[in-house]
């Protein structure tokens, strides 16, 4: 009997306050007065959805406020909340209303991140990239921590010494030492590796990364090319596009090359072409459909295609007999 899968919890814009959104704590900000945050990794789209939106907004106003934090120039930089900014802006109000809150470079990174991920809809570039943003903030945060624990703790050993403060490691469910992306995936509802194959997927080409979101390069494969220098990656993307697709094994075989670094692109697609089984001699040839559409239109049925070919053939064939008898 198959388990009931724990529902995942995200942070909301109340929890991240700390408090319930109420009249007293929202204002109307100018809307040019809000920039977005610094390198968001989510999309902001004009799509249908954006249009019920920005319906829903002339119908009904902003309903949930942004979340803003303010900035050194008087202004306001934008934590949560894009979509219905720019939806505001469609349907063509001014303001908006607002929550601002004062918050590091750090805490405002993971809120951006912890609010926005729960869309239903995520490209795996956009997490991959958010991840990633709050995998550094919080490593920059621990790092800063740990100084200010260290200070303390020879603060400590000078007054009586002795070190009072002992740093007390945190452990996942199974009693390990808990990493950074243990504990972004603790959540999300993913494991620490689910989270680090994503944010390996920032070291992809961007033409190979949106493969990905467009669900014609695997993410397992993704990551495995992730770790190929910006050459091969590039050589691989043609491939991808030359021939449809590339396959794990092929993979494998470039992995297992030796002296990669110096490796041509010539070498490379032999490399994936000998990974590939050997079609085995039956007497007949096939042709893929790219090949055929490269040549034929598309109204052309298989039917057709297949009488043009034979009559080539033909064709062919006489003015080699011709050739044959000249000589």
């Amino acid at each position: 009997m198959a388990t009931k899968r724990e529902r995942i919890h995200f942070a909301s814009v109340e929890e991240i306050l700390g408090a319930p959104i109420t009249k007293e704590n929202t204002t109307e900000i100018r809307i040019d007065q809000i920039r977005p945050f610094e390198h968001h990794p989510f999309k902001v789209l004009d799509d249908e959805k954006m249009e019920d939106l920005t319906e829903s907004i002339r119908q009904n106003g902003v309903l949930v406020p942004v979340l803003v934090r303010p900035d050194d120039e008087g202004n306001y930089e934008m934590i949560s909340g894009h979509r219905r900014m720019h939806a505001a802006k469609l349907a063509g109000l001014t303001t908006i209303p607002a929550v601002i809150k004062e918050m590091t470079d750090d805490d405002a990174t993971i809120a951006m991140v912890d609010t926005n991920i729960q869309r239903e809809e995520i490209l795996p570039s956009e997490r991959a990239f958010a991840l990633k943003m709050k995998m550094d903030a919080m490593r920059h945060q621990g790092t800063s921590r740990h100084h200010v624990e260290k200070l303390e703790d020879q603060d400590n050993e000078a007054s009586d010494g002795e070190t009072s403060g002992h740093h007390v490691e945190k452990l996942n469910s199974s009693g390990a030492r808990a990493t950074t992306a243990d504990s972004i995936g603790e959540v999300i509802g993913m494991t620490g590796r689910q989270v680090n194959r994503y944010i390996r997927l920032t070291e992809l080409n961007p033409k190979l990364l949106n493969l990905v979101d467009e669900k014609k390069l695997a993410m397992t494969i993704a990551v495995d090319i992730s770790y190929f220098n910006d050459d091969i990656q590039q050589w691989l993307y043609e491939y991808i596009r030359e021939n449809g697709t590339v396959k794990p094994r092929q993979i494998e075989e470039l992995k297992a090359c030796n002296n990669l670094d110096n490796i041509t692109q010539f070498t490379m697609i032999g490399i994936l072409n000998d990974a590939m089984p050997k079609p085995k001699a039956n007497g007949r040839i096939q042709f893929s459909q790219r090949t055929l559409d490269k040549y034929f239109p598309p109204s052309y049925s298989t039917a057709d295609r297949e009488r043009i070919l034979i009559e080539l053939l033909k064709q062919w064939h006489d003015e080699k007999e011709k050739e044959a008898d000249a000589t």
